[in-house]
């Protein structure tokens, strides 16, 4: 029965037209028996027939003037009610009229008993064609909805307009697998209340419906999750095994319905967010509007985040480099797509290649640039030591030597915490990086017009191969998730949110600073996958394993935001302090980072890290080869001590 409900054809309009039509006669002759008091002799005797066949004329042509037949029962609503109402009025309306003007001169009928009958027949028409209408579709939705098939029992989170959509678009459905048995708030005013037959449990409950509906999933609306309320609730979905899916605003949905598809897991980035970052926007727009804009990187999670909320505040041009082809094509469609209006410039390049960025900052003379192409993978750099170098060194060095030389307006570095007491290849060259761009200021052919700014801040979520994406994979085979140490910590921050400080940060320096995000409290890994286990559905160690591998080369348990010998100083925003940094030469500068490149030619490893850990003496490897590097300076301060 279900198949061929769900496989068949719409029922034709015309036979609802019959159906309807039935009914209205029906109801007219019910009425009239009723004022007559079933006397059939005396109403067959009268013009009983005359009567009913003028009003269901009436009827029909107004009801089919009204679409009233056109709509697919299933799918009737308050609107499809009302215009039931509304046909049936206006029928009596005319129907009196007519028979006021034309039929009662010619055929005598007492003017109480027809309005009698069309005050009955108002109520008896309207009650039975909504409730045909009700009861067809509460029967298509039982057969669709109440089969063999084990059904996902859900709740939905609130009780507003967006909850109440949620509820009507997953019974609509004829695919759906959802058992909607409640809604879930904490408003007070609407605890257990009902609304279109289902009640409105307190939030505080989840334990007690857990366990008497067996619920399996909460539906949430993804816009919703900015509350704490909301937040709490979610993590006692986790405690209790309860899966948390998302769906879009109802203004997101395809053809105004919910598309199943767009039903998906709850994020680990949604749960971890934070209040979402206020910024001063005019600032921005000030800066930016109407230059000329260069992203380094711009195919990059972090790049790409700045290209798209760059857009938003109007440059005259932006010109999109990196060496990523098909990313960087994906991000030309997308900005073609978006921002029609703006020069979009699409620029092939390897910021290693002087000459080939010497072209770039030739033909379109960029006004600001945001410097985000580097490499980032420790375990990796600290295997390749000498391509690290090559790109965040050699490469930040060429881009910001030629902002000197075009005389670019500002210069926007993106840094990294694990350029903070770095014990890694990768955070070292970062730091370089930082060193030489605070030494610009000090460059006697800089003469100031270029202001250098450094933002610093840790992991950014679900960026290309950070830990969530390689979560989710690790998940979906089934386990085990690998996690490299039990105390493991690290700071995380949306890449919305990190990018909105950094367009922030870049209008307030002024040059040489380094700008520290606040990134919140540090979040356990261990943590994170054991939330990312529970979000799935699954249960931790019984569905999927955690495993330890211990600490990768250059890896630290704990990152830090700030160097030895640094302190910070507030901002007027509250997410953003900057970091009273060391002064340096520019002159010795640049000497150390040429004699580190000379090195670096050469292709000789480890006097290359020796040279790096020259110029960061705070760069003491851990878990890596370079430790030898450590030990013999070590050995060396200890012999030169007994020497004295």
């Amino acid at each position: 029965m279900k198949k061929y409900i769900l496989l068949s054809r719409t029922v034709p309009r015309w036979i609802i037209m019959i159906f309807d039509l039935f009914i209205v006669a029906w109801s007219f002759s019910s009425s009239y028996f009723i004022v007559y008091r079933f006397e059939f002799v005396n109403i067959l005797r009268g013009y009983f027939f005359i009567y009913t066949g003028l009003y269901c004329l009436t009827a029909v042509l107004v009801m089919y003037g009204m679409r009233i037949h056109r709509g697919l029962i299933r799918y009737s609503n308050t609107r499809d009610v009302l215009r039931i109402f509304s046909s049936i009025f206006i029928s009596c309306l005319i129907y009196r009229l007519f028979i006021q003007l034309w039929v009662m001169p010619v055929f005598y009928i007492n003017s109480v008993t027809i309005n009698m009958i069309m005050l009955i027949n108002f109520s008896v028409s309207c009650t039975v064609l909504i409730m045909w209408r009700t009861g067809v579709k509460s029967l298509f939705f039982y057969i669709t909805n109440y089969s063999n098939t084990k059904k996902t029992v859900v709740l939905i989170y609130g009780s507003d307009n967006s909850a109440v959509l949620v509820k009507q678009a997953l019974e609509a459905s004829a695919n759906t697998n959802f058992d909607v048995v409640g809604f879930v708030d904490s408003d007070v005013s609407k605890i257990n209340k009902e609304i279109e037959q289902t009640k409105v449990y307190d939030i505080d409950k989840l334990d007690k419906l857990k366990d008497k509906h067996k619920v399996d999933k909460l539906i949430i609306m993804n816009h919703h999750l900015d509350e704490e309320t909301k937040k709490t609730a979610l993590e006692k979905c986790l405690t209790l095994g309860i899966q948390v899916l998302t769906v879009p605003p109802s203004d997101q949905w395809i053809y105004g319905k919910l598309n199943l598809q767009q039903i998906q897991d709850l994020k680990i980035e949604d749960l971890l967010q934070r209040k979402p970052i206020q910024i001063d926007t005019t600032r921005i727009s000030e800066d930016l509007r109407g230059k000329r804009v260069l992203v380094t990187g711009a195919a990059g999670s972090i790049g790409s985040e700045i290209v798209q909320q760059v857009l938003c505040y109007g440059p005259a041009m932006i010109i999109l480099c990196d060496q990523a082809e098909s990313p960087l094509h994906e991000l030309r469609l997308q900005v073609e797509e978006n921002f029609p209006e703006i020069a979009a410039k699409i620029f092939i390049a390897d910021i290693r290649n002087y000459n080939r960025m010497h072209k770039l900052f030739l033909d379109y003379r960029p006004e600001v640039v945001f410097h985000a192409a580097a490499y980032k993978h420790v375990p990796m750099m600290e295997e390749n030591p000498t391509e690290g170098v090559l790109t965040n060194v050699l490469g930040t060095k060429n881009v910001a030597d030629l902002a000197v030389s075009f005389n670019v307006g500002k210069f926007v570095m993106i840094s990294t915490d694990k350029a903070v007491n770095p014990s890694n290849v990768m955070g070292t060259t970062k730091r370089i990086a930082e060193i030489y761009i605070q030494s610009l200021k000090n460059n006697p052919d800089n003469n100031a017009n270029t202001r250098f700014i450094t933002t610093r801040f840790g992991n950014v979520l679900g960026s290309n191969g950070s830990v969530i994406p390689r979560f989710t994979a690790q998940i979906r085979k089934g386990g085990p998730i690998t996690v490299t140490h039990p105390e493991i910590t690290r700071y995380f921050m949306t890449i919305p949110e990190a990018v909105h400080l950094v367009l922030e940060a870049g209008t307030m320096g002024i040059g040489g600073e380094i700008f520290i995000f606040d990134m919140g409290e540090p979040v356990k890994i261990t943590d994170l996958a054991l939330k990312m286990i529970k979000l799935a559905g699954l249960q931790p160690e019984k569905d999927i394993k955690i495993v330890y591998t211990g600490l990768r080369p250059g890896e630290k348990l704990y990152e830090e935001l700030l160097n030895d010998g640094e302190s910070t100083m507030p901002t007027y925003h509250e997410k953003i302090k900057i970091s009273q940094v060391i002064d340096y030469s520019y002159k010795q500068v640049h000497e150390d980072i040429n004699e580190l490149l000379t090195l670096n030619d050469q292709n000789n490893v480890l006097a290359v890290v020796n040279k790096m850990k020259e110029i960061v003496p705070e760069f003491i490897s851990k878990n890596s080869e370079f430790e030898e590097l450590d030990n013999k300076a070590n050995a060396n301060i200890k012999e030169g001590v007994l020497v004295a």
